[in-house]
This record gives structure tokens, C-alpha cells and sequence, in this order.
């Protein structure tokens, strides 16, 4: 791939336009706003200069409502050899072109699986999408010209492609994704107007559950209105989850020891399948989810301390497999929690402990 043109200069256009202008392709920048498109091009993107002839391949990089009316338009124009989007949803697009009568051998549907809670060009990485899945959705009538640039794409981003039927596709982000980010945001509702000695009660927990509810309303209302069905669905089963568990916990109040045994079995029902559930999401490198031991120390809010306690993890000879950080409240110091190998973490605590570390049980 030696040009292309990417439509769209948001979060997603943006980080796919910088990632392949650092890999020496070059790229042609289009946007219905100027301003964001020039944001894009002194950011490094690519230019915003028209190209001469057709490019190689067009990114499509809009909201899902627009996807299809987009990718029309470049492909009747010949601006481009083949024409892909990255929106969230592929079977909704894809059905629109049918409909409008669109030569589909030269378009692939695509979604990279990756994002930000922020939006717009200055939220852009180069790097945004490495390691990451990008699914590809080819039809029997796409060329393999097509999915051979898409292809190319994946891997100038340095992300893994995943192959699925649109379809499919739309129900899996629905449960992975867009679900997720609702039940996200109805958490974070709850803290609006909850008192504030409540809230200064939050820790990593809450932390944790409500950071996606960060992201913009307007964008997730373009997402979600472009996949309702199969996220309706999967909130529907959430929904019995929740009535079941609602009558669990009343069950768990009331005065007769039969009612509190039924509730109490409700309740580990549903914490059960939680685990089972948990257990099925990919750890490290797409690998099957690892249990790590946990070391959990005390740190100062202070320039130069991650780097120090890293440093002596690694004299320790002990690689650290994930870390979190909780932040004390009113203190100028955390928690950090360093996850590695269970037959590791004795040699690492004590290790911490020698270097005049505190660690907490």
C-alpha cells in the first residue's frame, strides 16, 4: 500500500492515518470539519490536499449512520482501488450498500477493537490499535485484492485480524462492548445525586466498572442505534439476571430460614457463573486467563516511585504481569498492586520488604 485516503479524523481515523503515515504511506486526510481534519494533518496524519488519482485504499471512518452513504460515494467517484469502514456495527452497512446497489467486490467491512474514553484527532495514537483484534468481514463477493489490502492495513497498524460474519460480528459486540458500556453508565447514574460521603467512599471497584462511562453520549448514541436488536437481547438476559437477584436479596431480609437459604443459593448462583463468565476472557497475549498472586505495596504520590518499585521487581528477577494502582483518599499515596506468578510472589515480597518497602496483606 503506497496511498491512501482516510475520511473521518477522529479518534479512530486519526490513530489508523498516523500509524500508516509512520510506516511510509501516504495519506490523504477528508472531513466534513475542517478544523478537526487540519488538527489531523499538524498532528502528522497526512495532508489534506485532494489526491491526484486513486488511492490505494479508502478508510471510511464516520459514524455508523453515514457509513454506508460514504463508502457509495467513493466508490461511484473511483477516488480508490477498495474501500473499507471501521465503524462498530458491519451488518447495517453492509445491507445499506446492498440496497443501494453498490459493487461490493471492491468495500470490506472491518472494526478495529480498540478505543479511547476520549474522541477527536488530539486523542489519536499511533499505536492505539497494536495487539489489538481488528475484525474483518468479507463477503463471498469481495475480492481478494480487497481483503488483501485490508489485510495490509491490520498489519501496518500492528493489530491481530480477526475474520467473522457481519452478522455475528454485530452480536458479539453487543455483548462485549456495547452492552457493557450501558450497564457502565447505569452504575455511574447511581452516583449523580448520591450524597458525598458516599461517594468519597469510592475505590478501584467503582473505578473500574464506571471507567468506559466517560466516553461521549453522542458517539455511543450513533453505535447503539446502529446495533439495537442484539444489544436489547442481551440486556434482556441481564434484566432476569437482575429481577432474580432483587428477589434473592429480599429473600436474604426476611425473618424465615427457608426464604434466606433460597436467597442465599440465588445469590451464589449468579456470583458462580460470574467466575465462569470471567474465567472465559482472554488474559495475557489472547492466552487463557492466568491467576496471578498479587503483592499489594505502599507508595508514594511522588515523581520517580513507579520507576524505583519496577526497577526493584526486576533486580528481584520477578517479571510483573499486570499492575493497578488505588489512590488513597486525602493522602498523598497509594496502594499499587503488582501481578505476577504465583511462585513468585513470596521472593518478590520479600525482596520489596529489603528495599525498605511496605507491604500490605
Amino acid at each position: 500500500m503506497r496511498t491512501a485516503l482516510v475520511i473521518g479524523t477522529g479518534l479512530i481515523g486519526t490513530s489508523a492515518a498516523l500509524a500508516l503515515a509512520g510506516r511510509g504511506v501516504h495519506v490523504h486526510l477528508a472531513d466534513h470539519d475542517a478544523d478537526q481534519a487540519r488538527t489531523a494533518a499538524a498532528l502528522g496524519a497526512g495532508t489534506q490536499e485532494e489526491p491526484e488519482g486513486p488511492v490505494d485504499l479508502a478508510i471510511v471512518a464516520v459514524p455508523p449512520a453515514y457509513v454506508a452513504r460514504t463508502v457509495a460515494d467513493v466508490l461511484r467517484r473511483g477516488v480508490a482501488r477498495a474501500a473499507l469502514d471501521v465503524a462498530s456495527v458491519k451488518g447495517g452497512p453492509r445491507r445499506e450498500l446492498e440496497a443501494l446497489g453498490v459493487d461490493l467486490t471492491r468495500y470490506i467491512g472491518t472494526h478495529p477493537m480498540s478505543g479511547r474514553e476520549r474522541s477527536g484527532p488530539l486523542a489519536a495514537t499511533a499505536d492505539l490499535f497494536e495487539g489489538r483484534p481488528w475484525v474483518l468481514t468479507p463477503g463471498q463477493d469481495t475480492d481478494t485484492e480487497v481483503l488483501n489490502l485490508a489485510l495490509e492495513l491490520v498489519a501496518l497498524c500492528r493489530a491481530v485480524p480477526v475474520v467473522m460474519d457481519a452478522d455475528a460480528h454485530d452480536r458479539a459486540v453487543a455483548l462485549v462492548s456495547h452492552t457493557p458500556h450501558l450497564l457502565s453508565s447505569m452504575v455511574a447514574a447511581r452516583l449523580k445525586d448520591a450524597d458525598e460521603t458516599a461517594v468519597r467512599l469510592c475505590g478501584q471497584g467503582i473505578r473500574d466498572v464506571t471507567r468506559i462511562a466517560a466516553s461521549d453520549p453522542a458517539m455511543w448514541i450513533d453505535i447503539l442505534s446502529a446495533n439495537p436488536g442484539p444489544v436489547a437481547d442481551v440486556l434482556a438476559a441481564v434484566a432476569a439476571d437482575l429481577e432474580e437477584t432483587v428477589r434473592a436479596l429480599r429473600g436474604l431480609q426476611s425473618a424465615d430460614d427457608a426464604k434466606r437459604g433460597d436467597g442465599a443459593s440465588g445469590i451464589e448462583d449468579v456470583l458462580r457463573r460470574g467466575n465462569a463468565g470471567r474465567e472465559r476472557v482472554p488474559g495475557k497475549h489472547g492466552a487463557a486467563s492466568a491467576v496471578y498472586e498479587t503483592v499489594t505495596v505502599l507508595i508514594g504520590d511522588q515523581p520517580g516511585e513507579l520507576a524505583r518499585i519496577f526497577a526493584d521487581a526486576g533486580r528481584a528477577g520477578v517479571n510483573i504481569e499486570d499492575v493497578r494502582i488505588e489512590h488513597a483518599t486525602g493522602q498523598q499515596a497509594g496502594l499499587i498492586q503488582l501481578m505476577v506468578e504465583p511462585s513468585a510472589a513470596p521472593g518478590l515480597t520479600a525482596a520489596l520488604r529489603e528495599r525498605g518497602w511496605s507491604i500490605r496483606q
